[in-house]
C-alpha cells in the first residue's frame, strides 16, 4: 500500500514543503530511503524502527520504500523522522490514511518513541499547506507563532498512535510557559562627553547608515555601539515575524514569543567566512550578518578580521541579501543590517598622540592594508573617537537619555516613511535626486569636493543621505543647506585610517 505524508525541511531560512511518499510491499525486508537524503535523514530508518517497535506496534517484516519528494531537491536534518514513522504505519494499514489526512508532521524521533524538536520550526510549520501540524511538545510555543494551521503538540509516537487510531484524543500537554524577552537596559545618559560620536550614534540609527569607529582603547566605541538598539525603533509584526524566522532557522529558541526589539549580535573576530554570511552546509543556515537582520551587526577590532571575510560583506551591505548557491540548489539569506565597526588607529591604539605610538612603519602600513578600499567606502559615518575629557568622567553632566534621542530617531524614520522607504540609506538614483536636492550653496561646496577628489560619485551619494537624515532630525524641510552637507561630510572623515581613500 501507498502513503502520502506531508512535512518540510528548511533550506537558509526558508522552509519548503515534503511529501514523504512510502510503500510498503512484497520483496526482501528493510527500509530503503530515497529522494536525496543526506546522512541523517538515511539514519531516519533505525530510528523509526526502533521508536515504532517502542510504541507497541509490529515492524512489518516487508520490503518498504520512502521517497522523500521532490527527489530533486537535498533533504537535510531529522525533522522528517515523525512523517516516516506514520507513512509507514499508514502504509502497513496499522493506521487509516483518512485519519491523518490534511495533517502535517514535524519531530524527530527517539529510540524510546518519544518526539524531539528540531531547529528551524517556525519556516517549517510557515511551508506546510495543512489545516494542522504535530509538533514536539518543546516546539510548540514557537510553532504557535505561525498564523493559520492549527498546532498539534505531542510527546511520544505512541499518543499520535493512539490519537489517530481513535483510541484516545488529540493530548493537551501543558506547553513551556513563555519566558518574559528580557533586554539590557543600556542608556546613552551613561556616555559621558563624546558629543561628536552621539551625534553620529544618532543619524546612524535615523538614516539606517553604517558606522566606523576608530580610537584607542577606552574611548568608549564598545559602550557606544551596544547602545545603538535602544534608540532604534521597534520592530512591526511583519518585521518581527522575519526577524523571528532567521533566528528560528538557525536553531534559536524563541521561547514562544516574537523578536520585537532590533538585535544586535557581535561576533569575535576568529569568525569564519560562513560563520559570518552563513552556508557551509547543504542546509545553508543563516550566518551573524543574518542573524542581526533587522537590527545591527557590531564587528569590534575590525581590522582583526580576515581581510577575505570582512570583504564578503561588501555586496550584502549594499544590498541587503546574501545569495549562497550550491551544485543543487541556492538560498537568500536577508542581511539587512546597521553595521557598525570599531577599530584602533594602530597596532598599539596610540597612533594620533604625538610621541606615543610605538608602532614600526612597516606594521602600520600592513595594518591599514587590512581594510580595503571599497569596503571602507560602504561606511557612510567614519569618525574618530577620542578618549573623554577627565572632566566629563568625573562629575561632567548625563547626556540625553536613549529615550530622548529614540524619539527624534522616530520622527526622522516617520519621514523616510513618506519618501517610500524604510530609511534614508535606502534612498538610490532619481528618488534621492527627488527628495534631495541642494541649495546654491551646497552644491557649490560639493562641486569644490568632487573637483579636488576628496568625494567618489558613491561617496557623494552617501553624503546627500546623510545630510537629508540630518536634515530630518532638525525638522528641516526644503533644499539642504551647506550646514547640513558640510556636518555630513565632518561625519564621513578621509582621514580616519591615513589610508589614502577617496571618502
Amino acid at each position: 500500500m501507498l502513503a502520502n505524508v506531508p512535512s518540510a525541511i528548511v533550506i537558509g531560512v526558508d522552509g519548503h514543503p515534503v511529501t514523504v511518499e512510502v510503500h510498503v510491499g512484497q520483496g526482501l525486508p528493510g527500509l530503503t530511503i530515497v529522494g536525496l537524503p543526506d546522512a541523517s535523514c538515511r539514519e531516519a530508518r533505525d530510528r523509526v524502527r526502533a521508536a515504532v517497535m517502542a510504541s507497541g506496534v509490529k515492524w512489518p517484516n516487508l520490503k518498504i520504500t520512502v521517497n522523500l519528494a521532490p527527489s530533486s531537491t537535498r533533504k537535510t536534518g531529522s525533522g522528517l523522522d515523525l512523517a516516516i514513522a506514520v507513512g509507514v504505519l499508514v502504509a502497513n494499514e496499522d493506521l487509516a490514511a483518512e485519519a491523518v489526512a490534511g495533517i502535517g508532521f514535524l519531530g524527530e524521533l527517539g529510540l524510546d518513541g518519544s518526539v524531539r524538536t528540531v531547529p528551524g520550526i517556525v519556516p517549517l510549520v510557515d511551508a506546510l499547506a495543512c489545516e494542522h501540524v504535530v509538533v514536539p511538545v518543546a516546539a510548540a510555543p514557537d510553532a504557535a507563532l505561525v498564523e493559520g494551521p492549527h498546532v498539534r503538540p505531542v510527546a511520544t509516537l505512541r499518543e499520535v498512535i493512539a490519537a489517530a487510531s481513535g483510541d484516545e484524543p488529540w493530548p493537551d500537554h501543558d506547553l513551556p510557559a513563555r519566558a518574559p524577552r528580557t533586554q539590557a537596559d543600556l542608556d546613552l545618559a551613561d556616555v559621558r562627553g563624546q558629543a561628536a560620536i552621539r551625534t553620529a550614534l544618532e543619524v546612524a540609527a535615523a538614516g539606517a547608515h553604517h558606522l566606523l569607529m576608530v580610537g584607542p582603547p577606552g574611548s568608549g566605541k564598545t559602550m557606544l555601539a551596544s547602545r545603538l538598539p535602544g534608540i532604534l525603533p521597534g520592530l512591526d509584526r511583519t518585521e518581527a515575524m522575519e526577524v523571528s524566522r532567521i533566528h528560528s532557522a538557525a536553531g534559536i529558541s524563541l521561547s514562544g514569543d516574537l523578536i520585537r526589539r532590533p538585535p544586535l549580535r557581535a561576533p569575535h573576530h576568529t569568525a569564519t567566512m560562513v560563520a559570518l554570511v552563513g552556508g557551509g552546509t547543504d542546509a545553508m543556515r543563516p550566518g551573524e550578518v543574518s542573524l542581526a537582520h533587522g537590527g545591527v551587526l557590531f564587528l569590534d577590532e575590525l581590522a582583526e578580521f580576515s581581510p577575505t571575510v570582512l570583504d564578503a560583506l561588501r555586496q550584502p551591505l549594499e544590498e541587503g541579501v546574501i545569495r549562497v548557491s550550491r551544485a543543487r540548489f541556492s538560498a537568500r539569506l536577508p542581511a539587512r543590517v546597521i553595521l557598525v565597526a570599531a577599530m584602533n588607529p594602530c597596532p598599539c591604539g596610540e597612533a594620533g598622540r604625538p610621541g606615543a605610538c610605538r608602532c614600526p612603519d612597516g606594521i602600520l602600513a600592513r595594518y591599514r592594508r587590512r581594510l580595503s578600499g571599497p569596503l571602507l567606502d560602504r561606511f557612510d559615518l567614519r569618525v574618530d573617537v577620542m578618549r573623554p575629557q577627565v572632566e566629563a568622567l568625573l562629575g561632567g553632566e548625563a547626556g540625553e537619555r536613549s529615550e530622548t534621542v529614540a524619539e527624534r530617531v522616530a520622527r526622522a524614520r516617520l519621514a523616510a516613511h513618506a519618501r517610500g522607504v524604510r530609511a534614508n540609506a535606502d534612498l538610490h538614483g532619481p528618488t534621492l535626486d527627488r527628495w534631495a536636492p541642494f541649495d546654491a550653496e551646497a552644491h557649490a561646496h560639493l562641486t569644490d569636493c568632487l573637483r579636488r577628489g576628496r568625494l567618489s560619485a558613491r561617496g557623494l551619494a552617501r553624503v546627500r543621505r546623510v545630510s537629508l537624515t540630518l536634515a530630518d532630525l532638525a525638522g528641516h524641510d526644503g533644499p539642504l543647506t551647506k550646514r547640513f552637507v558640510s556636518t555630513a561630510l565632518a561625519l564621513r572623515s578621509d582621514v580616519v585610517l591615513g589610508a589614502g581613500v577617496a571618502a
